[in-house]
Formats: C-alpha cells, sequence, structure tokens
C-alpha cells in the first residue's frame, strides 16, 4: 500500500469487506479485521502495516467465522439456539476487548470468560481443544513441553467436561419437568357464570396428582379477564420421571356453573350457588411417553425458568404437583396444605327431601386458601351444591398456604349450610353444623396426611363459632380414641356445643420443606430447644425414614453442624454427629436416593461454610480411617467431599516410587551435578517397577515421576541435558514401550505413559536413535525391538488421545515420523542384503507407513482452510516426507520385491489414493514397478496377481470412499506412460491401464450414485460394474455386486426383476455334488453348500419372486428344472409332488388370474448435464402394474428436477444433445410379438399369449402419423402416412432391470393403404380375441362385446371402411397406383372377414342379452344385416365352417378356423394356392364357396401380417 502521509497516523481502521491478497505486500483481510497503521513514507518506500488485534481479538474473530459456517448446517433447535447466545456473546465480548476502555482486571476476567465460552463452544461443535497457559493465551507446542502438553490438554478436557456435565445437571440430575398448557377457548352454552378446574389425574391410582388451574367465565362466554382471550396458559410443575412413565394420564377439566339452582325462569332464585355441570377429559399419556407427533401439542420437557423465559411469563399459571418432585434442592422453599372434601352424611332433620348441603372452608386465623393456580387467595371456599343428595361426595381440593411460624397456631373450620332455590328462603337459612381440624398436633408434628373423619357440631348456640370455645374439643374421631387410649375410658362428649349424628370426611397432603410430620426428625430439627435430650435425639436420627430425612437435607445437615460447631468445647457429641453424618451420606448413596447426589453437592460446593465443624471433621477422620498411600477407607469415603476447600493430604511412605510431588517440583532447580546423582536412582528405581517381571508394579506413581522429571528435562533453562535424555533412552524407553503395549486402551494411565514416550523421543537427537541400535546385543534384538516399535506405533496412532486433541496428536505424529525415518535407516543398514533380509519386519514398516499416511488426523483436504493453513505452517505436510520415503524403500527391495506381491499391492493402493498431488505421483509409479517384476519373475511372464489383487483392492477402497476423479486419470496417465515405454509391456499394460480406467469410471459412477434418492439411477450403476466383472470374470466381486441389486429390487417390491437378478448366480452353478468354491457363496450364508444345493435354493428363492411378479411362465420353466432333478437325479418324490402341486397352482393361476399387462415407454436423456451412463442415450422402461404415461413420466422428472420434458417424439437435435442443460423425451411403446414355435399354427388361448405380448420381448415400435401431399378434405385417410420407429433393445424384457438400453433404431414409411390394411387386422384380432372370451367363459359381462359390436355395424358410429372405399377403391386410385393392386384385394378380404367373425358374436350377444339388452340386440341384428349385405355383395362371402371333433385341435371346444373357398375355375389356376378353414363351434355350417374377383389375392392373403392369420386363430393348411 503506498502511502502519500508523512507522518504517524494514529488510526486503526476496520476492513468493511473480505479481501484476498493479490501480491506479497498487501494483507488478506476478512470484515472486522482491525489494522494499525504505524508509519508511512513517501516514495518508493511502504507503509509498514502490522494487525493492531490482540491474540485473543484475533482468536476470537477466527472462531466466530468458523461457527458461523458449520451453524448454519445445523439442524439440532437446541444447538442452533445455543451456538446463536454464545456468538451473540462472544461479539459483545470483543467489541470491550477492542474499546481498550476496561481495567486490567476486569480485562483479565473477561478473557477467562471469553476462553471458556470458546472452548466450550468448540466442543458442542466437535471441533478441536485449545490449550492454555494461565493467562488464557493458547500455547505454542514449539515453546512447551510434550508433559506440560499433555496436561494442559488434560486440564482443559477435564474443565469443559465439567462445564458440559454441569449443563446436564439442569435436565439430568433435576429430574422436574413440566407441562405447558395453553387454554385457546371454551365453547358451552351455559347462559351463567362458570369455573374451569384443570388438572392432572392417574386413572390407575384414581387420584388426581396437580392442584387445579382455575380460569373463570362470564354468562357470555367470554373470559371474565377479557385481555386473556385466546391466551389462558398455565404451567404444569414439578413432575418426575415417575410420573412421565405412569400407565395412564388424563387431562381433567371439571366445569363448574355458577348461578342459580337450577337452569330454568320463573320466580327469583337464588344466585351465585356453584353447582357441577360437567367434564371434559384428554389422554396425554402420549404426550408423556414422547409418542406424539402433533406439534400442536406440548410436551413434557425438562424445565428450569431461567433458561426457557420465552415460556413463561407473568400470566402464566404456575400449577404444582400436590407433591414433591423427585429431589429438593437446596433453597427450594415450600409450604402448602392440600385440604380434599371428600363426603358427608347428612340428616334431612325436619325436610321431607335430603338437604342442598354447601360446604364452607375457612382458615383460622389468616386468609389463604387458593381454589386453584392463576387466582389470589381467599378467606373462604364453597363448595359444590348436589340438589337433594344425602351422601353428597365432593373430592374437591384446595390448597391453604400459611407461613411457617403461623402454622402452629392456625386450624381449619368447616360449616355446613342447606341452600334453597329460592332467594327468600335461603337467606333465612342458617349454618346447621361445623367441624374443624387443628393442622399442627400437640408435639410439633404436622397433621398426617390421608383421611380424617371430622367430628360435626351443632351451631344452633353463639358458642359455636368461638374458637376459643370449641378447640377445647376433638375435632377428629381419632383424637377421640386416642384419648381413649391415654384415660382407658370411653369418650362421652359432654362439652358446651352438642354434637350430630352427620359424619364429614376430609383428606390432607402436607407439601412442606419445613414442616415435618415425624417427632424424631422434629426433635433434631428443633435441638436447641431441649439440648438435655440430644443424646437420644442424635440416636434416633438413624431410625428416622430416608424418604423423610432426604426431604429436609439441608436443614438436616445444618442442624448437625450447628451441633458441632457450638458443641466443640466438648467432645460428648462428637461421635454421635460423625456417626449421623456418615449415615446420611450413606443413605445418599443407596440407589433409591442416588438421584439426591446433586443436592449434597450443591450444599456442600454453597452452602457448607462451618470452619469449626470442618477443623472437627478433620479429627473425626483421622481417628476413624486408616490411610495408606493418601486413600481413605471406603466406608467413609463420601466424607472426604467436604474437604474440597482445604488442600489433600500427604502420602505417609517415603519409598522412592512414593515420592512427595513437591520433591519432584524441586529438581530443576537441583544443580546439574545433584541431578547426575539422582537421575540414575530413579531412572533404577522406575525400571524396577516397569519391569516385565515386576509383581506389583505402581504404575500410577511411576508415570508420574517420568512425566516431571521429563518435564523439567525439556525446559530451556535447565543446562545441558543429553547425557540424562540418553540415561533415560538406554534405561526406560523399552519399558515405557512395553508398558504401553501391555495396557489396556481404556486405561486412564495410557495417555500418560504415551505423552512419556513421545517425550522421549521428541528428546532423542539423530546421535542418541544410532547409540540407542548399538545398545542392542543380538540382530534378533534389533528385529524384537523394532517389530513391536512399529506394531506399538501403528496400534497408537490416533487410538489414546481423543480426537479433538489436535496438537497433541500432531505432535505424536511428528515425533513418530522422525522415529520412523531413523528407523528405516536401520532397516537399510542391516536387514536388506540377501542373508538378512527381514520379510515380516519390512511388511511391518509398510504397513506403518501406510498407516500413517492414510491417517485421519493428516488428511488436511477434510479440515476447513484456516485449520489447514495452521498445520501447514507449523508442522508441514508429513504425508509427503514419509510418502517420498516409502517410495525409496520400495526400490531398494531389489529382487526381495515379488516378495510383496500381491500382498502389498493393497497398502500401496491405500497410500497412492491419499489425496495430495505430489504424493500420488511419487507413489503410483510403484504399481508399475509392481507389474514389471511380476512380468520378469512370473513363469508366464503375466502380471495376472497384480491385477486380480489391484482390481479387488481398488473396488473395496472405491466403495469405502476412497478415489475421485483426478486420480482416475493420474493413474491412466501413469502407467500408460511407463508401459508405452516398456518393451513388453506395451501392449498388456496398455490394456490394464485402460482397464482400470474404466473400472474406475464405473466404481466412482456406483459410489457417487449410492447416495441419490433414484433407486433406478443406483440400479443403473450396480450393474455397469457387475458387467464390468462379469467380463472380467471376477465372479466374487460379481456375485457380490448381484446381490447388492437384488437388495435394490426388493426395496422397489421389483420381484421379476429380483429373481432375474439372481438367476444369473444360479447360471455359475451345476448340478453336482462338488463344493461351491467361498467366492460362489452368497454374503449372507452360514452354511458349506454344494453346487446342487446352492442352486435348488436359489430356484426356489427365484421361484417365489417369481410368483410375487405374477412370471408364472418363467416360475414353471425352472420348475420342471428342479421337478426334473428330484425325478430323475435326487429321487425326492415328497418334493417332487410339492414342485408338481405348484406348477398346477401356476397353470391355474394363468388361466384364470387377473394380470394387467405393463406398458412400456421409450426415454431419451438428451444434454450434457445427464450422469456418463444416461447422457445421449435411449432406453426403453417396463412400467409397473397399472402405471400410465402421465405417472411414469412425474416419477422420471421427480429424479431430474431441472429437466425439461420435450413435447416432440421425433429425435433432437445437436442444439439439444449438446446442451449443458437436461431435456427428457418419454412416450409410449409397443412391444412387438413373438410367438413361441411351439404355438405356431396352434389354437392357443389368449390368456396364454397375452403373457408373450409384453414378456420375452426385445423390440418395440413407435408409430408417428404424418401427412404426405396434399390434405384431402373430403377424406384424409388417402395422405396419412405413419412413421414407423423400431427399437431393440440391448436385452430381453423381463430381466435385471425394468430398463435397458436401445442398441438399434430402425424407420420405415407405412403408406397409408398398408396403414388402412393394419388398422383392420387389429379390429378384426380384437373382436376375434372378444368373441373368444366370451364364449369360453359365459360369466364374462357382455357389454364391452355390445360397444364393440355398436361401433363396427352401427352406421352411427361406424365409417372405418367406407373411408377406405372413398381413398383406395376407387378407379382413380388404382389407376394411379397400380403397384398397389394387391394391397387392395387383402384390404377386402378384411373387410370380408369381419363379418364372419361379427355374425358370431351377434349370436352369443343375442343368447347373453338380458330383456334390457333385447332393444340394442335387435339393432345391432337389423345393421348387422344391412352390412352383412353391402359387404358380401361387394367383397364375396367368407363363411365359418364347423369341424368334426375328432379332427380338430380342441382347446376347450371353442377354437375358430377360417374357411376362404375359391370359385371352382380358379382352382386350376392356383395349384400352389393353400385353403384356410376357421373352425367355428358345432352350431356353424358350410354354406359354400366363398366369392374372390382375383386369383392372386389369396396368397397375399396368407402372408399379411395378421396375428389373427398368422397365430392368433388355428389354421389348417393343405395344398390345392
Amino acid at each position: 500500500m503506498c502511502g502519500s502521509h508523512n507522518e504517524i497516523v494514529p488510526l486503526c481502521p476496520s476492513a468493511i469487506y473480505n479481501y484476498d491478497p493479490r501480491g506479497e505486500p498487501e494483507l488478506c483481510l476478512q470484515v472486522g479485521d482491525t489494522v494499525h497503521i504505524l508509519e508511512t513514507f513517501e516514495g518508493d518506500q511502504q507503509e509498514i502495516i502490522i494487525p493492531a488485534d490482540l491474540p485473543l481479538v484475533q482468536e476470537l474473530g477466527a472462531t466466530l467465522r468458523e461457527w458461523a459456517q458449520i451453524w448454519h448446517k445445523l439442524y439440532n433447535v437446541f444447538l442452533i439456539l445455543t451456538v446463536q447466545q454464545m456468538a451473540y456473546s462472544l461479539i459483545e465480548y470483543r467489541s470491550q476487548i477492542v474499546s481498550g476502555t476496561l481495567p486490567k482486571d476486569d480485562l483479565v476476567e473477561l478473557k477467562k470468560k471469553v476462553t471458556a465460552k470458546i472452548d466450550y463452544g468448540n466442543r458442542i461443535l466437535g471441533l478441536d481443544l485449545v490449550v492454555r497457559d494461565e493467562a488464557g493465551n493458547t500455547l505454542d507446542p514449539d515453546c512447551t513441553s510434550t508433559v506440560s502438553l499433555f496436561r494442559a490438554h488434560e486440564t482443559a478436557s477435564r474443565s469443559i467436561d465439567d462445564r458440559i456435565q454441569e449443563e446436564k445437571s439442569l435436565f439430568s440430575t433435576v429430574h422436574t419437568y413440566s407441562l405447558l398448557m395453553n387454554l385457546k377457548n371454551f365453547v358451552c352454552n351455559i347462559g351463567e357464570d362458570a369455573e374451569l378446574l384443570m388438572s392432572l389425574y392417574d386413572p390407575d391410582q384414581s387420584e388426581f396428582i396437580s392442584e387445579n388451574f382455575l380460569v373463570r367465565w362470564d354468562s357470555m362466554g367470554m373470559p371474565k379477564e377479557i385481555e386473556k382471550l385466546n391466551n389462558l396458559p398455565a404451567l404444569f410443575t414439578d413432575l418426575s420421571s415417575s410420573d412421565l412413565i405412569r400407565q395412564r394420564l388424563f387431562l381433567v377439566c371439571q366445569i363448574i356453573r355458577v348461578g342459580c339452582m337450577e337452569l330454568k325462569e320463573g320466580k327469583k332464585h337464588t344466585g351465585g350457588l356453584r353447582r357441577p355441570f360437567g367434564v371434559a377429559v384428554m389422554d396425554i399419556t402420549d404426550i408423556a411417553h414422547g409418542k406424539t407427533d402433533d406439534e400442536d401439542k406440548q410436551h413434557f420437557i425438562p424445565f428450569q425458568q431461567k433458561d426457557y423465559p420465552h415460556f413463561v411469563d407473568r400470566t402464566t399459571a404456575i400449577v404444582r404437583k400436590m407433591g414433591f418432585p423427585e429431589i429438593i434442592l437446596p433453597g427450594n422453599v415450600r409450604n402448602d396444605i392440600y385440604v380434599t372434601l371428600l363426603q358427608g352424611e347428612f340428616d334431612r332433620g325436619k325436610k321431607k327431601t335430603p338437604k342442598n348441603v354447601e360446604v364452607i372452608l375457612s382458615v383460622h386465623d389468616d386468609e389463604a386458601i387458593f381454589p386453584g393456580a392463576g387466582y389470589d387467595g381467599i378467606t373462604e371456599y364453597k363448595s359444590v351444591i348436589y340438589y337433594q343428595v344425602k351422601q353428597p361426595c365432593w373430592n374437591e381440593t384446595v390448597k391453604v398456604t400459611i407461613p411457617i411460624e403461623d402454622v402452629c397456631r392456625c386450624h381449619l373450620r368447616v360449616m355446613f349450610r342447606h341452600r334453597s332455590s329460592q332467594d327468600s328462603r335461603d337467606k333465612s337459612e342458617k349454618p346447621f353444623g361445623m367441624a374443624f381440624v387443628r393442622l399442627m398436633k400437640g408435639d410439633g408434628t404436622t397433621l398426617k396426611d390421608g383421611r380424617h373423619d371430622l367430628i360435626v357440631y351443632k351451631v344452633d348456640v353463639k358458642k359455636a363459632e368461638d374458637a376459643k370455645v370449641y378447640l377445647t374439643l376433638p375435632g377428629t374421631w381419632a383424637e377421640v380414641e386416642e384419648k381413649e387410649k391415654q384415660t382407658g375410658k370411653q369418650f362421652h362428649h359432654s362439652g358446651v356445643i352438642p354434637m350430630t349424628k352427620d359424619s364429614f370426611q376430609i383428606a390432607t397432603l402436607t407439601c412442606s420443606t419445613k414442616l415435618t410430620q415425624n417427632v424424631d426428625l422434629l426433635g433434631l430439627l428443633n435441638w436447641r430447644s431441649n439440648p438435655e435430650a440430644l443424646d437420644q435425639i442424635l440416636q434416633r436420627l438413624m431410625e428416622v425414614e430416608g424418604g423423610e430425612i432426604v426431604k429436609f437435607l439441608q436443614d438436616t445437615l445444618d442442624a448437625l453442624f450447628n451441633i458441632m460447631m457450638e458443641t466443640s468445647e466438648k467432645d460428648t457429641y462428637d461421635t454421635l454427629v460423625f456417626n449421623a453424618l456418615v449415615f446420611i451420606i450413606t443413605l445418599i448413596g443407596d440407589i433409591k436416593f442416588q438421584h439426591f447426589n446433586p443436592v449434597l453437592e450443591t450444599y456442600i460446593n454453597k452452602h457448607f461454610s462451618a470452619t469449626l465443624a470442618y477443623i472437627q471433621l478433620h479429627n473425626d477422620i483421622s481417628h476413624k480411617c486408616t490411610w495408606k498411600n493418601g486413600t481413605p477407607a471406603s466406608k467413609y469415603a463420601h466424607i472426604q467431599l467436604f474437604f474440597r476447600p482445604a488442600p489433600s493430604m500427604g502420602c505417609a511412605v517415603c519409598d522412592p516410587s512414593d515420592l512427595d510431588e513437591d520433591f519432584y517440583f524441586c529438581l530443576p532447580s537441583v544443580a546439574i551435578d545433584c541431578r547426575d546423582v539422582l537421575l540414575p536412582l530413579l531412572t533404577d528405581q522406575l525400571s524396577g517397577q516397569l519391569d516385565d517381571h515386576s509383581t506389583k508394579p505402581d504404575y500410577e506413581a511411576c508415570v508420574q515421576l517420568l512425566s516431571t522429571v521429563l518435564d523439567n528435562l525439556d525446559r530451556k533453562d535447565v543446562g545441558p541435558t543429553r547425557g540424562h535424555v540418553q540415561l533415560i533412552m538406554e534405561r526406560l524407553l523399552r519399558r515405557v514401550n512395553r508398558t504401553v503395549i501391555s495396557m489396556d486402551k481404556s486405561s486412564p494411565l495410557i495417555g500418560h505413559y504415551l505423552a512419556c514416550m513421545t517425550a522421549i523421543l521428541k528428546q532423542m537427537d539423530d546421535m542418541h536413535y544410532g547409540h540407542y541400535i548399538s545398545t542392542f546385543k543380538t540382530r534378533q534384538d534389533i528385529i524384537d525391538f523394532l517389530m513391536e516399535t512399529f506394531i506399538m506405533f501403528k496400534d497408537l496412532m490416533g487410538n489414546v488421545f481423543p480426537s479433538d486433541w489436535m496438537i497433541m496428536n500432531l505432535l505424536q505424529m511428528q515425533v513418530f515420523l522422525r522415529a520412523i525415518n531413523q528407523y528405516s535407516d536401520v532397516l537399510n543398514m542391516y536387514f536388506l542384503d540377501q542373508m538378512h533380509f527381514e520379510l515380516q519386519l519390512w511388511n511391518n514398516y509398510f504397513y506403518l507407513t501406510v498407516a500413517f499416511l492414510t491417517h485421519k488426523s493428516l488428511q488436511l483436504e477434510s479440515f476447513s482452510q484456516e485449520k489447514r493453513n495452521k498445520i501447514l505452517n507449523k508442522y508441514g505436510d508429513m504425508r509427503k516426507a514419509l510418502g517420498f520415503k516409502m517410495r525409496d524403500m520400495w526400490y531398494n527391495l531389489g529382487p526381495h520385491k515379488m516378495s510383496f506381491i500381491p500382498n502389498m499391492v493393497g497398502p500401496i493402493l491405500e497410500a497412492t489414493l491419499v489425496p495430495e498431488p505430489e504424493l500420488r505421483k511419487a507413489t503410483i509409479p510403484i504399481f508399475f514397478d509392481m507389474m514389471q517384476c511380476e512380468h520378469n519373475f512370473s513363469s508366464g511372464h503375466t502380471f495376472e496377481m497384480f491385477e486380480n489383487e489391484l482390481i479387488t483392492k481398488l473396488d473395496q477402497a472405491v466403495e469405502g470412499g476412497r478415489g475421485d476423479e483426478q486420480y482416475k486419470v493420474l493413474l491412466e496417465k501413469t502407467l500408460l506412460e511407463h508401459c508405452r515405454r516398456h518393451r513388453y509391456l506395451s501392449s498388456s499394460g496398455e490394456e490394464l491401464a485402460l482397464l482400470l480406467s474404466s473400472l474406475l469410471e464405473n466404481l466412482l459412477a456406483y459410489r457417487t450414485i449410492t447416495h441419490d434418492e433414484s433407486p433406478e439411477h443406483r440400479m443403473s450403476c450396480t450393474v455397469n460394474v457387475l458387467n464390468f466383472y462379469k467380463e472380467k470374470k471376477r465372479e466374487d466381486i460379481y456375485i457380490r455386486y448381484l446381490y447388492k441389486l437384488r437388495d435394490l429390487h426388493l426395496d422397489c417390491e421389483n420381484y421379476t426383476e429380483a429373481a432375474y437378478t439372481l438367476l444369473l448366480h444360479a447360471e455359475l452353478l451345476e448340478w453336482s455334488d462338488k463344493t461351491c468354491a467361498p467366492h460362489l457363496i452368497p454374503r449372507d450364508g452360514q452354511h458349506v453348500w454344494t453346487q446342487q444345493e446352492l442352486k435348488e435354493r436359489l430356484f426356489q428363492e427365484i421361484i417365489c419372486y417369481l410368483d410375487k411378479g405374477k412370471m408364472w411362465e418363467k416360475a414353471i420353466e425352472l420348475g420342471k428344472q428342479l421337478a426334473k432333478m428330484h425325478e430323475s437325479y435326487m429321487f425326492d418324490f415328497v418334493e417332487l409332488s410339492q414342485l408338481l402341486k405348484q406348477q398346477a397352482q401356476f397353470y391355474e393361476n394363468i388361466m384364470q388370474a387377473m394380470r394387467p399387462q405393463p406398458e412400456y415407454f421409450a426415454v431419451g436423456y438428451y444434454g450434457l448435464g445427464f450422469p456418463s451412463f444416461l447422457r445421449n442415450k435411449v432406453f426403453i422402461y417396463r412400467g409397473k402394474e397399472y402405471e400410465w404415461l402421465e405417472d411414469f413420466s412425474l416419477k422420471l422428472l421427480s429424479q431430474f428436477p431441472n429437466a425439461v420434458r420435450m413435447t416432440s417424439t421425433a429425435p433432437p437435435g445437436d442444439n439439444i444433445s449438446n446442451s449443458p442443460g437436461q431435456h427428457i423425451q418419454c412416450f409410449t411403446v409397443k412391444p412387438v410379438l413373438t410367438v413361441p414355435h411351439q404355438f405356431k399354427d396352434k389354437g392357443v388361448p389368449e390368456q396364454i399369449l397375452n403373457y408373450y405380448r409384453t414378456n420375452e420381448v426385445d423390440q418395440f415400435q413407435y408409430s408417428r402419423p404424418f401427412r404426405k401431399g396434399e390434405k384431402d378434405p373430403d377424406n384424409e385417410f388417402a395422405t396419412m402416412w405413419i412413421e414407423r420407429t423400431t427399437y431393440i433393445t440391448a436385452y430381453r424384457f423381463p430381466g435385471i432391470l425394468k430398463w435397458f438400453e436401445v442398441k438399434s433404431v430402425s424407420m420405415e414409411e407405412i403408406s397409408p393403404l398398408e396403414n388402412a390394411i393394419e388398422t383392420m387386422e387389429m379390429a378384426n384380432e380384437k373382436l376375434s380375441n372378444l368373441v373368444q372370451q366370451q364364449a369360453c367363459d359365459r360369466s364374462q359381462p357382455v357389454h364391452p362385446l355390445s360397444m364393440m359390436l355398436s361401433g363396427i355395424v352401427d352406421p352411427a358410429v361406424m365409417g372405418g371402411f367406407s373411408n377406405y372405399e372413398k381413398a383406395f377403391f376407387t378407379d382413380t386410385y388404382m389407376h394411379e397406383h397400380p403397384e398397389d393392386h394387391e394391397r387392395i384385394e387383402v384390404l377386402k378380404h378384411l373387410i370380408a372377414l369381419q363379418i364372419p367373425l361379427l355374425a358370431d358374436g351377434i349370436r352369443i350377444h343375442g343368447e347373453k342379452s338380458t330383456e334390457q339388452l333385447k332393444p340394442l340386440h335387435n339393432r345391432l341384428v337389423t345393421c348387422f344385416q344391412d352390412l352383412r349385405e353391402k359387404v358380401e355383395k361387394h367383397y364375396g362371402v367368407i363363411t365359418l365352417v364347423s369341424c368334426q371333433p375328432q379332427t380338430q385341435f380342441n382347446v376347450r371346444g371353442c377354437q375358430l378356423k377360417l374357411l376362404a373357398l375359391l370359385p371352382p375355375h380358379q382352382t386350376r389356376l392356383i395349384q400352389s394356392r393353400v385353403y384356410i378353414i376357421l373352425v367355428q363351434d358345432h352350431k356353424s355350417s358350410f354354406n359354400g364357396p366363398s366369392r374372390i374377383s382375383s386369383q392372386e389375392s389369396v396368397p397375399r392373403l396368407l402372408s399379411a401380417r395378421s396375428p389373427v392369420i398368422s397365430g392368433l386363430l388355428c389354421f389348417l393348411i393343405f395344398v390345392v
């Protein structure tokens, strides 16, 4: 950037566009990047510009860009919202940092927040872990020791795991769920005010599990609070997982009418009465179980209001569960008492009918009754009134909420009043009864949960309403019984308020975290009021039920620690308190209460702060626990939770294997001379511990010590370390290697040991490696070391450290790369000559290098550009370095290469498939070297082993996702270049190169199309591949793709094609007892088969598929083969009988079952936008049953949404074929019938022939009409020509696909006369077929015959051959077209032939006509007589004759034959002519000779192409 100013510019401009540099002095800028212009110079000098952002700011920008790319591809809604919120936070943090206004302390704190959020976001998005120092700066692996880097990864990963666990704990440990419901409307014509009470109900337990949600509705059908119209939300909270798995869960809505006693007009009625009206129930079990797909229904979700503020606002009613959730967190205070008015029985007194009882509930002295969530508390609650019911059952629940300090002085009072429907009488009604119950008992415990029978007192005196008076009396009959037990006397009431005979029951449920119903627990909570009994209180605590303790967990723990602190001067209660703590913590550890663990965790972390208690606990544990190596006794393990804020205790033993960590860290400050003394001692101790023969090695202590040593030796400020590294290498490298080899991958220590191994190898230089090899005494020792090292390296790469530890994994790979290169020199030095060559060692080397080259952490192409650049800048492309080394090592093998063929073909192929161009160019020539090697050393001078192995491995690799178009091109080019320069491989090598290119093209197309939604495309590619392998005679791979094709067909219910696919496998087998070669056995086979057994099994499966596809003719053909084997070779007559029965059923199906004929469609794919296997090709498709052109076209176009359907059926021009788009041409074609030889000249039922009309066909025709010459307005037929296109497919239908490519296309033009002849032939054929069907099966409806006969004989609709007469039978036409004379005679005979067919059809029609059809039949007869007279007059007479039964090929007694009798004077002129006899049934007779106007017409008639003449009818042919 050139400058024009010479002063310092104090500005920090930001980039507003992305900018890619075009030259060296330019910067790469992204939107938002800030640059700091330090100074500018005039002239040729350039400005000095540096990024002004702090490293963290740069990291923030890069992180946000990376997250944004991933965020757009997310589909998890929760993850989308989480990432979005974090991104917004990071943007805000970034703006605060770059503002430069934050104080230093705030900036440090903000940096911690930023790094924590970045690391957490990277983890949930599956990105790499970023390791940092204490200040939050990213660690540089070049400046950090390997061990420190590993520890930083561990710390960062653990921190993120804790954060994720904390997030999950909001859901997985709280176990609290909520149901959000929104009442939209209530439509019911009540005419009075109403109350809706909605609650959750368990029908199996017959209990409500939540309090009520109350909504008040006015008489106009609107909510009382009009602003809540269509929006009345309620949140049912505190639901536990056990509530969600209830067998049934209902949402119940009780409707209470508020108004008169009865809905009727009349005198003035009493108002404001609550009367039952109705109930509505909704089954929400599926919602609770998460099985509903209705988006309008809200689902149960783990609920925290702070996390879902958009769900709940101030208008949402919170409906609580009548009970506690599964756990109660500290600080969650609740004090609710639920009172349910159950039932009562009341004396009618002086009334003739039962009373209309209203129950009035009140709390004294407080106003704390809540009839339902959504409304404030009320003073008294009035129940529903049941009209004239002696024993009313209310089951109405209200919530009583009283401050904890007031519960002891409060009680419930119930008044009973008769309500009259007449207002005047109702005013005079006074309460007739009263009952009460105390909420707290004399011992300080709360009223027990459950039913309570209340004593009903009279209220006819003033004292009945004085609480001071009636509270001296018993409130429940349970109190009476208890008093009787205490006094031993029967209770006699003598109070000032008389009792009644009435009875009344209520039920109570206390949901309080402060009120207990257990005396012993209450004693502990109130221990200060009775300190003398503290000893007994603590002992009795152990007997309290666990559920009650966990409910008051925080208060209980607080009480125990208060006792410990306030009585610390004496040790009287220490043991009791300690035992109580152990009892509680053990209780939490029980599986029944394990979900309270988070409560204990929260208490310890946030509420426990009793310093004196901490000291006292420490002393108690010292007495109670036995320590060894810092491990507490298991019985008291939970107590250590309370010591988290304190430093851990040291070890008690000072063995060298258990040296204190403080000692380890003093190593850096130890002088070098001292280190020379200490290090041998440490290495000796570690070597002994890690020795193979060590009995009980302390792996954890060893790795801690070794890690600290290596960490300090890897620092820059500790002086020379070469000798120390050599000592560790000599004494410990092999030990560490073998420890890692023997250690299970799931061990928590294996990562530490791998880090130590990597640290040792990293600190070794070239001289170290050379020296280490020289320490081995024998060549076999070197072999053993290298063998175990190669195997270990291959096993460890990427399998120990988590995949997101990118820096650690790359460091490991970098260190391994250097070691492999060092060890490869050892291979060349010691194991390359003929005498000492070690095949297995070299094999392991090559397998290791290939594993390295293909390791996922090095595949830069799969990473984002930013990550790729980071790796390249720091490490380079390590694949290239090792790939070039592997190539050199291969060429060094010399004559040993043949030992690696073909086993090493697969690994080398994997290396060449790595998508790095330079690496591919370097390694692909190895293939040619292998070809050349096998060619030179094999007896036949071929490379067949190499070729077969390469094809097999290439198939597997491409199917596994390897390879691409660039690889195909490079492979072909490289092999061709090398082969063409070779004297003997130029021909065969070129052939292989082209073959591999073709294979790759098919395999790549197959792989691409496997992810296509179109099964047709997948089938096409599969067939292309299997055809390739069939040509190469690779039956193993060929069969594998056959079964893939079969599965595709079965998925699409293409049973016929699945059968033909399996038939290809069966054709590879013989009917013999030879054992099947392994490659011939299908992939799902677990059995060893003979060829005969496998072929029979395949035949049975194929026949099953053919039956499903209604291809019974083919099934019979295969069944006959099986039957022959069972009859003549296997002699299994039982199986034979089953086969014959099956065949009999198939024959019956052919004659009787409904079998619609499929349509065939020609489809052309034109344009360069189609895949290569479709591009500019034409296919014939076999449609499914009842699939017509429009349906087929829509399905076809759905596969190519960008394609354009062509409207013309003519072949397209080059402008379309070479266009970049997609053009589809689709139209119906007709299959060309080929009559099987066994049916030639025989009478065959139409049901049999119908099969061959659409099956066993490979020729198809499409006829397109066009005009030649001027259009004749009087007769269109004269100029109507037909362009007939014949398509011949590569294979016959049906086959292994529902479509085949067209291999040849021919075209011919049909003249108008020939068109007329064909039209008449088809009309006669159709008529003949229908007549036969009607004659053979009298049960068929006659309507189709009626319509066809009407269309031919009725002048109103007929007009067919009259047009022919005008067009072709005129003198003018005959004069102008003398060459058509013979064809005109044929047309006339076809017209004449129609008459006897019509006659037979009308006869059958008359026999089957009902009374309703008689008028139609009579008209048909009249019209036919006129038509017959005209035709016979002009075109001669053809008579249907009856043949003798003994001379006929009689098929169901109903075959027709044609008799065309020539006049006697013409017989001698046609000595070689034939007679044609048409068989009629026995009712017909000879009527004499026909009149034929020309002696040349009969031969043409006989050679006509009509299926009627050539095969549909049964002919007797003889020479005159």
